[in-house]
């Protein structure tokens, strides 16, 4: 019976947990033991009680989680001690961040870990329920309209008082994935004037489904900016230039913007200047979704409400993290899935190395980094 461990997130800041009671359940049917960190859940309200009660192994510290552990269950990825503490071809499953944080997967290899990074997981049919990026995405877009909305200081709905009407806040999201449609659909709820912009036209009836309007230089070049595979084709110059201008003088009139483009392996995109954001309104806000990435706003800064002309930009690295019930919740569905890959009907280890979601998301075997893309940089 093959052995899965869960042990307390130990990155500054980290409040979710990569399992929960109603997971250990799907875990257990696989025929695994589940043990788990003293302590693991406290910051996702998920007291070491809960997990004992559908039948989890609470062990007292890390050495003692992960001394018989076959397979680790993290959010983000292991400290150096959690690595450490490991056995000899143990597997490794979490949301890795494989372009930006080497030296963990490179901690990982020269351990002899198997590691999978959850943020390879292609976006397939089969794949759905293991898409940690989307569950994540989902919750962070919500949270940006929330955190926006306390730091612009006004009523988001219209209202009506004895005493005069007051406007509804203009949002204006940038990008229409999932952070940006739940984003939408979350300022509407709230009574928010909501525009959108992307740079797919197929995101045009998502928005407007949506209630929202879609802002874009729609000319024949936006209409055929998709490959058939619904990836956006690379714009001319001159098409660049006139959706920069429409979206410089939209932004004027905005009270909260909201961005979420965000491009594996890559800096995040700029797409509001600095110059955009002085000619906003004093008292508005933009919300950087990307801020870890490098920012898709000019000032933006991971964790810091930086303040240029009157506008506040907010940069919350971990916008899922602020929801961290419900953020580990959906991630650990996600996880349970991914481990039904790993485990055969005798709930011993037994990956499929011909598995597609297996070989897309595996960053480490045999003692090194093995993914094309991360051999490539």
């Amino acid at each position: 019976m093959a052995v899965v461990a869960v042990t307390r997130e130990r990155r500054a800041g980290e409040t979710r947990v990569a399992t929960t009671p109603d997971a250990v359940k799907k875990l257990l049917v696989l025929g695994v033991s589940v043990v788990i960190e003293s302590g693991a859940g406290l910051t996702a309200s998920v007291p070491d009680a809960d997990y004992q009660a559908v039948g989890a192994t609470i062990a007292p510290d890390l050495a003692s989680t992960l001394s018989g552990a076959d397979i680790l269950l993290k959010v983000r990825g292991p400290s150096d001690e959690e690595i450490a503490a490991l056995k000899p071809g143990a597997i490794v499953v979490a949301l890795l961040n494989p372009h930006l944080e080497r030296p963990v997967l490179e901690a990982l290899a020269a351990h002899g870990a198997d590691a999978y990074a959850m943020e390879f997981v292609p976006r397939t049919s089969r794949a759905q329920v293991m898409d940690a990026l989307s569950s994540q995405a989902n919750l962070a877009g919500y949270r940006a309209v929330i955190e926006g909305a306390q730091a612009y200081g006004r009523a988001m709905p219209m209202m009506m008082t004895a005493a005069g009407a007051i406007a509804p806040a203009k949002v204006f999201v940038m990008g229409a994935g999932v952070a940006g449609l739940q984003a939408i659909a979350t300022a509407r709820r709230l009574g928010g004037v909501v525009t959108a912009t992307d740079v797919r036209p197929a995101a045009k009836e998502q928005v407007e489904s949506l209630g929202a309007k879609f802002i874009a230089v729609e000319d024949e070049e936006f209409k055929a900016a998709e490959t058939a595979a619904g990836y956006a084709k690379p714009m001319s110059a001159e098409y660049q230039l006139k959706q920069a201008a429409l979206v410089t003088e939209h932004i004027k009139k905005q009270d909260i913007v909201i961005t979420t483009a965000l491009i594996p392996g890559r800096a995040a995109p700029r797409l509001v200047t600095e110059a955009q954001v002085l000619s906003m309104k004093p008292g508005s806000v933009l919300v950087d979704l990307a801020v870890e990435q490098g920012g898709n706003v000019a000032g933006a800064r991971p964790d810091e409400v930086v303040v240029l002309g009157g506008a506040k930009i907010v940069g919350i690295s971990n916008l899922a993290g602020r929801i961290p019930a419900d953020a580990s919740s959906l991630y650990a569905r996600n996880l349970a899935a991914f481990v039904g890959l790993l485990i055969d009907k005798s709930g011993a280890v037994a990956p499929d190395v011909n598995d597609d979601i297996l070989q897309a998301s595996l960053v480490t075997h045999g003692g090194a980094i093995t993914h094309p893309a991360l051999q490539a940089a």
